[in-house]
Formats: structure tokens, C-alpha cells, sequence
């Protein structure tokens, strides 16, 4: 678990002495990701800080045959950023941190990846421009991340994910060569869509450098809502009937009870305890009149569908602690049991109702307490399992239970993940997904990029 001083010495002529580190205290830090796995401790962790140091570090560890792990801040839960054990280099993108341009006249932006998504979306903000994907991890997660597992976020129903806003990148490859793709103009289609390629690829195909991000004018109007329900099943209920009235909120998620009990428990922001489930909506628009029509469009739904309370919010005060409301639920579960197992289970919005049917008899039957949020809008559900990792007992209960989602996930014609990427924790569910076609395609045009296997190994496809 080492690498040789020589090899060390030669990162160290390009990172500088505080741009490598080989020392077990130091290197532990960077053993783990927010998936609950086994530690895995890399042989060096190195710290480039521009792109010319970045693009030597990844032609000297592919050299040396040092497996390559790129990690931002490590907030993904899939366990995409865990190192190979032993004689591996971990590269971290935090130093990688400018904005280069925002162009408000083109609406685009040109960033590094290790620029943190919160702190972009308020340079943009500061503008007068609006950059929608907002991860539950935005205040901590960087947008080389984002790209590299396609984020998503509570504004995903209308305005998309990453894949959406992205508009070219560049990267290095396996010799350290920067490879460049995509465009800042509307339309581009010179050669192979590379950018596409490498969204959502997880490290395994090479190492980002810069970003093009497409921004969008802000909304003129917006209007939040809370909706109060007895039960879980009406809330979700609730979520296809707006759908279905060709209502297309910017946000719509939704908390279980306990889910609620945690949030308030610790944050005291007024939730109704006594709730089976709150539905959270905004609406947004150029107009405030016609954002004040889908506002009362979906209050009726939302109380057709059994909702014993409809709150507006009655100003941007009032609206932000429904957010913060939202943005807690996983925090707060935390404090609950020693460990929590978030998972990502996504379905067709209308196969909704089902999925909560299905994610409330799995808890039942394997005796584990779970709250449930997300983004309901766009089907995607993230089921919290609260445990004990140190219980075996418990543990093997929970992971029947993640395999229980996955099946009923998959046989609503769902998918493993929304946006939490595959990593380490689902690549075995691949071929169930897709098939073994696709798995050996994927594994061919891999080896093709990376012929040593040396990008993030152990990933996705393995």
C-alpha cells in the first residue's frame, strides 16, 4: 500500500510537496464515500491545481500502472469514488476550482470541475442567470461529480438533470492527452458526441478538465405549496393526477411520516407530525398570473386526492423553509440509528403508487424502520433504511431489502438509479437492467479507452 519514493518524488517535481500525499493518516481520509462500504485505502492521494499538472499526474499514473480513482467531494452513494485497495492513486479535483466565464449574452458557462455546484449556481445567480440541476449535496458536491454521474435534483420534473445543461468538456485520456468535445454554441454536431459519452461514466473513461454549462434566464414568478395527507398512497396518488392534467411543476416531492417526525424533531420548522405524508410543489413561470392558475390547479388536485391541508407560502420566507423542510429529510434520518442506507430507486411516475406499496410491505416484511422522500415528480424515490451496520443480523435484513427494491423497481419497468450513479453498490444489477449484450458492449468500448483498465476499475461495468 505504497508507492515508490522515486515515483513519489517525480509527482512531487509537478504538484509540489502539498500536492501528494502517501501518509496512512492522511490517506484514510480519502478510504471512504457516502455509500456504506468497507474502507478502501489508496497508495497516494495527489492535488493538481491547474490543468497542465492534472493532465501529467494521469499520463504518470497510467505509466506507472497505478489504478486512477477522480474524487471531488465523495457525496455520491454509490460507492463510485472508493479507490482500489493498495497501490492506487486517488486524484482530487478540489484545487481544480474556477469559474473561467459566464457569458450572459450566450447564456453559458465555462467551469473546472472541482467548482462546488451551490457556489456556481450563485455566480450565475449574481448574474441574472439561473443554472437549474440542484443535488441534495449541492452546498458540498462539484460539478465534475454531477457530470460524471448525471445529478439530478429537486428541480428535475421540469427542468432536467446535468446531461441536460451540459454543452462540451474536455478531458484527458489514458496517455494524459486533453481531448476536446462539444461546443459553446446551440448546436454542435462536429464528430462523435463525446460529451454524452462521458456524462454519467463515473471516472472509468477518463478525467475531466473543463466544463461548458448551458444557463437559462431565471423565472419571472414562482408560488410553494404544502399539501397534508393521511396517507402515503394518496400523496403519490396525488403526484400522477398533476402529471396527468399536463401540469408541469418545477419541484414536487414528497416526505412519510417518518420522515416528518425526523425533520421536525430537529429542526422545529412547524411540519404536521401527524401527517401519513406531506407533498412539497412549486410552480414557476414567465407570468405571475399564469403561475397563480397552475398554483390553484394543483391545490385542487392535491385535496381531490384526499389532502386534509393545502399551505401556500406566503412569501420567500415561508417558501424557503418548505425547501429547507426537504432538503433536511436526509440529515435528519441520520441522527435516527448509526447507520443509514439511502437508496435510489426510480419508476414511471404513474407506477408511483405502486413503488410505495411495494417499498412499505418490503420494511414490513424484513422488520427495518424506513422513511421514504424524494423527487416524486419524476418517479424517483430514495428509501432511507435505518440500521445498525455493526447488527449483522440487521444487515443482512437490509440488504435483502435493497435487493427487494430493485426487483420491484425493475418490475414496474424502473430503472437502479435516477442519479446516484451505479459505483460499486449496483454493478451487479447491470445486466438485470439492460442485458448481456449491452454489458459486453460496454466492457469492449471501455478496454478501448482505457486499455489497462486502470480508470476507477472495479465500477459499473466489471
Amino acid at each position: 500500500m505504497t508507492i515508490p519514493n522515486s515515483l513519489a518524488k517525480e509527482f512531487r517535481s509537478f504538484l509540489g510537496q502539498d500536492g501528494v500525499f502517501t501518509e496512512k493518516a492522511d490517506l484514510l481520509a480519502y478510504a471512504y464515500d457516502s455509500a456504506v462500504l468497507e474502507e478502501s485505502v489508496p497508495a497516494a492521494v495527489l492535488a493538481p491545481s491547474d490543468r497542465e499538472s492534472l493532465g501529467k499526474a494521469v499520463a504518470l499514473c497510467y505509466r506507472a500502472g497505478l489504478p486512477i480513482t477522480v474524487r471531488g467531494s465523495g457525496t455520491n452513494l454509490s460507492g463510485a469514488t472508493l479507490p482500489e485497495p493498495g497501490d492506487s492513486a486517488v486524484i482530487l479535483t478540489g484545487r481544480l476550482n474556477r469559474i473561467l466565464e459566464i457569458n450572459p449574452r450566450d447564456l453559458y458557462a465555462v467551469v473546472e470541475p472541482g467548482v462546488v455546484t451551490a457556489r456556481f449556481a450563485e455566480a450565475a445567480a449574481a448574474q441574472g442567470l439561473f443554472y437549474p440541476p440542484d443535488p441534495g449535496s449541492q452546498e458540498v458536491s462539484t460539478l465534475g461529480g454531477n457530470v460524471a454521474l448525471n445529478a439530478g435534483g429537486l428541480r428535475g420534473l421540469k427542468y432536467g438533470v446535468t446531461k441536460d445543461y451540459l454543452m462540451g468538456l474536455e478531458f484527458f485520456d489514458h496517455e494524459g492527452e486533453l481531448v476536446k468535445t462539444g461546443s459553446r454554441t446551440v448546436k454542435c454536431v462536429t464528430g462523435y458526441n463525446l460529451a454524452g459519452l462521458m456524462l454519467a461514466s463515473e471516472g472509468t473513461l477518463g478525467v475531466f478538465s473543463t466544463l461548458i454549462l448551458k444557463l437559462l434566464p431565471p423565472p419571472r414568478a414562482s408560488k410553494a405549496m404544502l399539501a397534508v395527507y393521511p396517507r402515503f398512497t394518496q400523496a403519490a396518488e396525488a403526484v400522477s393526477e398533476i402529471i396527468a392534467a399536463r401540469i408541469l411543476p418545477c419541484t414536487l416531492e414528497f416526505m412519510d411520516m417518518m420522515c416528518i417526525r425526523a425533520v421536525e424533531g430537529f429542526f422545529r420548522i412547524g411540519l404536521p407530525v401527524e401527517a401519513g405524508a406531506i407533498l412539497l410543489a412549486e410552480v414557476d413561470g414567465g407570468s405571475r398570473e399564469g403561475v397563480e392558475e397552475d398554483a390553484r390547479a394543483v391545490a385542487s388536485i392535491c385535496r381531490r386526492c384526499g389532502a386534509s391541508e393545502v399551505r401556500e407560502a406566503r412569501d420567500q420566507a415561508e417558501k424557503a423553509k418548505i425547501w429547507e423542510a426537504r432538503r433536511n429529510a436526509l440529515p435528519s434520518l441520520a441522527r435516527l440509528r448509526p447507520t443509514t442506507v439511502l437508496e435510489d430507486a426510480t419508476v414511471p411516475r404513474s407506477r408511483l403508487p405502486e413503488m410505495v406499496e411495494a417499498i412499505a410491505a418490503l420494511a414490513a416484511r424484513h422488520r427495518l424502520e424506513v422513511g421514504v422522500f424524494g423527487h416524486a415528480g419524476d418517479g424517483n424515490l430514495h428509501p432511507t433504511i435505518l440500521c445498525d451496520r455493526r447488527d449483522a443480523e440487521e444487515f443482512a435484513r437490509v440488504e435483502a431489502m435493497v435487493d427487494g427494491i430493485f426487483e420491484a423497481a425493475l418490475g414496474l419497468q424502473g430503472t437502479l438509479s435516477g442519479e446516484h450513479g451505479i459505483g460499486v453498490a449496483k454493478a451487479k444489477w447491470m445486466e438485470k437492467e439492460t442485458n448481456r449484450a449491452t454489458v459486453e458492449f460496454s466492457k469492449r468500448l471501455r478496454r478501448a479507452l482505457d486499455p489497462k483498465l486502470l480508470f476507477n476499475p472495479g465500477k459499473m461495468f466489471v
